[in-house]
């Protein structure tokens, strides 16, 4: 069984902001990531990574601010967006 799509979703402001929002669910849990899920949440502004989630294979949860990367503690899907979206929010100024 694949990974399968459960949220994909792009938008570009009028400044240039990207925010980009990609989600599976994968087929079988793992040590990296065992809730399921592989995920990658990107807001960037002409060519420059504001934020980032992602859990990369080998990498584990992490979120990168601009070229700093630190540890992520996932909850849930749903704090993990709403994280992303607070620091969208915070870092575009809205």
């Amino acid at each position: 069984m694949p990974a399968r799509l459960v949220l994909k979703d792009k938008r570009v402001a009028a400044d240039g902001t990207v925010v980009e929002r990609v989600v599976y669910v994968l087929p079988t849990a793992s040590a990296d990531r065992p809730h399921g899920l592989k995920y990658r949440l990107y807001c960037g502004r002409k060519g420059r990574c504001l934020v980032r989630y992602d859990n990369e294979a080998g990498k584990g949860e992490h979120v990168h601010y601009g070229d700093a990367e630190q540890p992520y503690r996932f909850v849930s899907l749903e704090r993990l967006l709403r994280d992303f979206d607070d620091d969208v929010r915070r870092l575009t100024g809205g």
